[in-house]
């Protein structure tokens, strides 16, 4: 071990128990984001140019709830734990036992958002921009609470600010690498999104910010991954990538034909 070791901060997961009823952080991280980001998109909403009514920003919070919800746990099953999941499908349906894709929860995003601007008669891609510009709020919450839960940590380094987790039976001196995602994919990409929301011109190109979002959490969680240990179930992939690199990928791709399309 280091001589310099941060030691982890013991905080208990769960906030609050009062007897067979608990409220862990990481739930609380999910509501938080969703109730700040709801208010945000609304203060967004408020600039020209813009087809969203108050009315629409409330119902879009419920449709948007549901999409990470479900798309989150869909996409760690189908993902991470597939071969499990068919052999006991009841367990997918056991979500507050943990287990969450943050790839799949975008694409319930996406579907909610798109079928929303459908129902609504509302430009999807502007949906979508709103909807992306509050998504780093989320993001930097649910890793905080990654980190207090002392999961998805990172891979073994000599680093001064190396810490030991306390799930780790290795008790190795590991990267905190969910900080290292709390800031790129929620304080600088958040920072990023709000510049690109306060130039009118930028708004009025439906699909630009969706696109940086998209682009750019791909590359933040691209790069994070190779100071995140992989999937002790998975390893790693194709050429030496983790299963986060390679649905990183895409998105990368993904973001930047967005940002191409809005500028046409």
């Amino acid at each position: 071990m280091p001589a310099l070791v941060i030691p982890f901060p013991a905080i208990d997961p769960t906030l609050v128990e009062i007897g067979p009823f608990a409220i862990r952080w990481y739930a609380l991280a999910y509501i938080v984001g969703l109730l700040v980001g709801w208010r945000y998109v609304r203060s967004l909403a408020a600039r020209a140019p813009s087809h969203l009514s108050e009315t629409d920003i409330d119902d879009l919070l419920v449709w948007i709830t549901l999409g990470v919800i479900l798309g989150g746990r869909l996409g760690y099953v189908l993902f991470y734990k597939p071969l499990y999941f068919i052999d006991n499908p009841l367990d997918a349906l056991q979500v507050w036992q943990g287990g969450m894709s943050f790839h799949g929860g975008l694409i319930g995003c996406v579907l909610a958002g798109y079928v929303f601007a459908r129902r609504r008669n509302l430009p999807a891609l502007h949906v979508g921009d709103l909807c992306a510009a509050a998504g780093p709020i989320g993001l930097f919450l649910g890793r905080l609470a990654n980190f207090i839960n002392g999961e998805l940590w990172g891979r073994a380094t000599d680093a001064p600010w190396a810490m030991v987790f306390p799930g780790d039976p290795t008790q190795t001196p590991r990267h905190p690498s969910q900080l290292y995602e709390a800031a790129l994919e929620g304080v600088l990409l958040f920072v990023v999104l709000w510049l690109l929301a306060r130039r009118e011109h930028v708004r009025a190109r439906y699909g630009t910010i969706l696109g940086v979002f998209v682009a750019g959490y791909g590359a933040a969680r691209f790069c994070v991954e190779f100071a995140r240990e992989p999937d002790a179930h998975l390893g790693y992939l194709f050429a030496g990538a983790s299963m986060g690199q390679l649905l990183s990928l895409p998105m990368i791709l993904i973001g930047v034909a967005l940002i191409v399309r809005a500028r046409a």
